[in-house]
């Protein structure tokens, strides 16, 4: 299997859930839950965190996790992966959010072997949405694919729709927000203009698919877990007391 790092970018601002990579009402940063869990991957090499706070840099030492202090002024998590990618050695990249750190180890494994492919431009994971409650919310982004398992489009909206239904189609899919690429893909990807798409859609995937990339999306072995409010670290906190994360 290639080498492959994983970047977790934190930042300590949140509207709604302020200096959350910091909560640890587990007896572990919230930001350490997802460290940890990459390093269970087959084949890591390593786990960096990348952070422009203070505080953040502080904890991740103090648990003995790697960190680097990246420009403040980035837009997203992944133009500050980038900047610490660029430092890296391993030619594949995993870009893991530190505010999902429910994911499944081995999921990181099977994104780095298909990034690793000189015809993947990108790689990264969808789950089918449980209800259509769910596919009808904003916050839920679908993706809907090719028939060789590449993505067509990325969106907010409730895609694929069945017009004899009236509703979403069965089986859509939720997408989960991990990306593995090829070092100087990642350093490639921060470069590309932001699109139409994806500013109307604040989706940066889409930057990608606008480009005529080609994402390559792997199922995930259980949905995102995205800890956005009080509420989500409540749940998230009451799984891993269960165990169940």
């Amino acid at each position: 299997m290639i080498p492959f790092a994983v970047v977790v970018p934190a930042r300590i601002a949140s509207t709604r859930l302020p200096a959350k990579p910091l909560l640890r009402e587990t007896g572990k940063y919230l930001v350490q839950h997802a460290v940890e869990r990459a390093a269970l991957a087959p084949g890591v090499a390593r786990v960096v965190v990348a952070t422009d706070d203070a505080r953040i840099e502080a904890a991740v030492r103090s648990f003995g996790g790697e960190v680097v202090r990246t420009d403040p002024a980035h837009a997203s998590g992944t133009s500050r992966c980038a900047e610490v990618a660029a430092g890296l050695r391993e030619p594949v990249v995993v870009n893991v959010q530190g505010d999902e750190p429910t994911f499944e180890p081995a999921d990181l494994s099977a994104l780095a072997a298909a990034a690793a492919r000189e015809d993947v431009d990108v790689a990264t994971l969808a789950h089918p949405i449980a209800s259509a409650e769910e596919a009808a919310r904003a916050s839920v982004v679908k993706v809907v694919l090719r028939a060789d398992g590449t993505a067509l489009y990325f969106s907010r909206a409730s895609i694929p729709f069945d017009r004899a239904k009236h509703r979403v189609a069965d089986g859509a899919l939720g997408h989960v927000g991990i990306y593995a690429f090829r070092r100087q893909r990642l350093l490639d990807f921060v470069r590309l203009p932001e699109g139409t798409l994806a500013g109307l859609e604040s989706l940066e995937q889409l930057r990608a698919l606008e480009a005529g990339w080609r994402i390559v999306v792997l199922p995930a072995t259980r949905p995102a877990l995205g800890i956005d409010t009080p509420e989500d670290y409540r749940r998230f906190v009451d799984l891993w007391r269960r165990g169940a994360v």
